[in-house]
C-alpha cells in the first residue's frame, strides 16, 4: 500500500499560511525571528544547565531535555516553512513529508509527557520532600524519560500506521505549511471516519493521558500549599510551579483546540494558525518563561556570563 501511494503522490505542494502575497515577507521575517530565539534560546539553556552543576537535579534534568525537544521539533517544521515564504511553491517529496510527519508527531508527543513528568517531579518536591532524593533518583528519573520517548515513538508510529492505509489521490497540494494527518486525510481517496476515529485516539492518549496527569499532580500540590501556614512558603511552593503551569496552558490549550475539535467546528485554516501556537510560539516562549521566572537559572546565567567576563 505504501508503494502505491508513492508512486501515486511523488511529491506534495504545501499551500503554507496564506496566499496574500503582500504577507509573505513580514511572516517570513516574523517566523524566521521566531526561529532565531527558539534555537538561540532552547540551546543556551541546554548549554546553562550542562556547565553548572548546581543545576544538575531532577528538575533542569527535565527541563533539559524539554528544551532538546522544543529544539528538535521546531527545527523540523520552521525552515520547510520559511522556505514556503519566498518560493512560488513550496514543494515536498512523499518521502519527505512522511520524514517531516514521523518527527513532528514523535517530538510533540515526547513534548506531553515531558510535561507531565516534570508535573509529577513538581508533585514529589512539595508534596513528598523528605523522600525526594529517594522517589526521583537517578534511575527513577531515566525511567520516565525512557517512557517519555517511548510513548513519542508509540505517538509517531501510530499516525505513520494510520497514514499507511489511505491511498492519496491526484490531488497533491496539502492545505497546511507542515505535513500533519488531517490535510493529509482531506487529500486521501479512500479515508473514513476510522480514520478520523484513530487520529483521535492516539491523540487523547498524547494529549488526554497527559492531562490527567498533571490535574492530579496539581491536585496533590494545592492541597499541600493550602496546608502551609506561612505566606512565604505558601509563595515560595507557587513559584516553583507557575513557569511550568504557564507552558503547559499553552502547549496543551492550542493542542487541544486543533485536534480534539470535529472539522466542522473548527476549520483547517483557523486550525493552521492555532497550531503556529504549539509548534512556534511554545518552542520560542518556553525557554524564556523558564528563564525570567526562576532564579536558579538566572544565578546559573550570571555565574557562567561572570565566569565568561572573568576569562
Amino acid at each position: 500500500m505504501a508503494a502505491d501511494n508513492a508512486s501515486s503522490v511523488a511529491e506534495f505542494v504545501l499551500a503554507g499560511l496564506t496566499d496574500e502575497p503582500e504577507l509573505q515577507m513580514p511572516l517570513f521575517l516574523l517566523f524566521l525571528g521566531f526561529y532565531v530565539v527558539t534555537v538561540v534560546g532552547n540551546l543556551g539553556l541546554i548549554t546553562l544547565i550542562g556547565l553548572n552543576s548546581h543545576l544538575h537535579i531532577p528538575m533542569y534534568f527535565f527541563l533539559l531535555n524539554l528544551s532538546f525537544i522544543d529544539f528538535s521539533y521546531s527545527t523540523t517544521l520552521t525552515p520547510k516553512m520559511l522556505v514556503g515564504f519566498v518560493s512560488n511553491r513550496n514543494i515536498i517529496s512523499y518521502a519527505g513529508c512522511m520524514t517531516q510527519f514521523f518527527f513532528f508527531c514523535f517530538f510533540v508527543f515526547s513534548e506531553s509527557y515531558i510535561l507531565s513528568a516534570m508535573a509529577y517531579d513538581r508533585y514529589v518536591a512539595i508534596c513528598k520532600p523528605l523522600l525526594y532524593t529517594v522517589t526521583m533518583s537517578p534511575q527513577v528519573c531515566l525511567l520516565l524519560l525512557l517512557g517519555v520517548y517511548g510513548m513519542g515513538v508509540f505517538g509517531a508510529v501510530a499516525h505513520m500506521g494510520n497514514i499507511r492505509f489511505i491511498t492519496f489521490c491526484a490531488d497533491n497540494l496539502v492545505n497546511h505549511y507542515m505535513c500533519d494527518i488531517i490535510p493529509l486525510l482531506e487529500l486521501s481517496c479512500n479515508s473514513s471516519y476510522i480514520n478520523l476515529l484513530v487520529v483521535f485516539i492516539v491523540v487523547t492518549i498524547g494529549i488526554g493521558v497527559p492531562i490527567v496527569t498533571i490535574f492530579i499532580s496539581y491536585g496533590f500540590i494545592l492541597s499541600s500549599i493550602l496546608h502551609i501556614s506561612s505566606t512565604e512558603g505558601r509563595s515560595k511552593a507557587f513559584s516553583t510551579c507557575s513557569s511550568h503551569i504557564i507552558v503547559v496552558s499553552l502547549f496543551f490549550g492550542s493542542g487541544a483546540f486543533m485536534y480534539l475539535k470535529p472539522p466542522s467546528i473548527l476549520p483547517l485554516d483557523q486550525g493552521k494558525v492555532s497550531s503556529i501556537f504549539y509548534t512556534a510560539v511554545v518552542p520560542m516562549f518556553n525557554p524564556l518563561i523558564y528563564s525570567l521566572r526562576n532564579k536558579d537559572v538566572k544565578i546559573a546565567l550570571k555565574r557562567t556570563l561572570g565566569r565568561k567576563i572573568f576569562s
